[in-house]
């Protein structure tokens, strides 16, 4: 009975004893946390006092002033060019050519003869017209003598004169065909490349040489149905070739086809352009900007500026040295940069670079205004501005402390 007794006190005293061996250890563990935690805080006060965090710590961003600057609004196409006038030449009568009167490829006036036929049979039925009429002629003079005597009826009469009309007649078509040997310019212009040569025998309609106008020059091209408000006649454009880089022609819209093209609900549009040089040829391939509204007080942000979220866009604009969040509407981009319709005003200052770390009533420092970059800061890690310093010479190295050998 007495050796259980002391079993079990000698169990109990083995348990309190390593129960209170671990509270000890664990009390001197966390004393030894809380005074590591107090040295790693002391030490950056020691070197420049406590890390600046929290809603007072200010992001450095790159900003912009809101100016107005013209800005039209335009839409761009591609067309082709032709010319104002052209033609293919070819006669209205048979025969055979007995000269060619151009150069292929010059420049020709207003009623110049470019081809002559052989108008040797035409002047023949010129000559039987004249004798005819002039037989008709004394008819109709002797009928006009006997009738006032009554010898012949009024109907002789009435025939006599109107075998003249008919003798007038003739000679009038024999005439004309005699005058459409001589093929003539329709307009000034410049001769093509001719598909005949002397001594050709060519029927009516037949093909002979193209006459083309081409100062000014037309530009045909197509718009999409949408735009059908914005188009109307007179709205300038500007028109550039591929085969002429780095150069632009004025022009004006001067007709609007009433019917579209069905196959791409396109509307088609004719504008006229100057060409007194010559350099632009029909044919050509043509990247048309029409110009349809004028906007020169437009306010422009470059693109990077301006954060889109779903369907909205928004901007952070600097009041107070905050970033104030602000919705905006725009238009038309071009060249890197866009309009805004509405939601600021001129002169007000957009984020450009740094949107990402900003929330709405975050504190920022504008390292860069308009291009001008602020002096004396340095971008950290983080993209926040810090006071640029000196490099600081290394802190000497501590000593290690001496440890002395454990007693025997």
């Amino acid at each position: 009975m007495n050796k259980t007794v002391l079993g079990v006190l000698a169990v109990v005293v083995v348990a309190v004893a390593a129960g209170g061996g671990y509270w000890i250890g664990h009390q001197r563990s966390a004393s030894a946390d809380d005074s590591a935690r107090g040295a790693a805080g002391a030490a950056p006060g020691k070197a420049g006092g406590p890390a600046a965090s929290g809603p007072s710590a200010q992001v450095t961003v790159e900003a912009i002033r809101i100016a107005a600057a013209p800005m039209p609004q335009t839409i761009t196409a591609v067309g082709s060019l032709r010319s104002d006038e052209s033609i293919t030449v070819r006669p209205e009568v048979a025969g055979r050519i007995s000269a060619i009167q151009f150069n292929e490829g010059q420049r020709v006036a207003k009623g110049a003869t470019l081809i002559k036929l052989d108008p040797s049979i035409n002047e023949a039925d010129v000559q039987q017209a004249r004798a005819n009429l002039k037989l008709a002629q004394s008819k109709f003079d002797r009928a006009v003598d006997l009738a006032k005597s009554n010898f012949i009826s009024g109907q002789a009469k009435d025939e006599a004169e109107n075998n003249l009309r008919v003798a007038e007649a003739a000679l009038q078509l024999a005439e004309a065909k005699l005058a459409k040997t001589e093929i003539k310019a329709p307009f000034s212009g410049i001769i093509g490349l001719r598909v005949v040569s002397i001594g050709d025998y060519v029927k009516e309609g037949a093909d002979v040489v193209n006459l083309e106008s081409i100062d000014p020059l037309k530009v045909d091209f197509r718009v999409p149905e949408i735009y059908l408000k914005q188009v109307q006649v007179g709205q300038s454009l500007q028109v550039a070739l591929d085969a002429l880089p780095g150069r632009a022609y004025e022009g004006k819209v001067f007709a609007i086809n009433p019917l579209f093209d069905a196959a791409g609900r396109s509307i088609v549009i004719r504008a006229i352009v100057h060409n007194p040089d010559t350099a632009l040829r029909p044919g050509m391939f043509a990247r048309v900007r029409l110009i349809t509204r004028q906007e020169r007080d437009a306010l422009v942000l470059p693109e990077q500026a301006v954060v889109p979220q779903g369907e909205d866009q928004y901007v952070y604009r600097v009041v107070d040295g905050k970033a104030v969040r602000t919705g905006v509407e725009v238009g038309q981009r071009r060249d890197g940069r866009v309009e805004i319709v509405k939601g600021l005003a001129a002169g007000d200052i957009v984020v450009t670079a740094g949107q990402l770390k900003l929330r709405d009533g975050t504190p920022v420092s504008v390292a860069d205004l308009g291009g001008a970059t602020a002096a004396g800061t340095a971008k950290a890690d983080n993209g926040s501005a810090v006071p640029a310093k000196a490099d600081s010479p290394p802190a000497p190295a501590k000593a290690e402390s001496a440890v002395a050998p454990p007693k025997s």
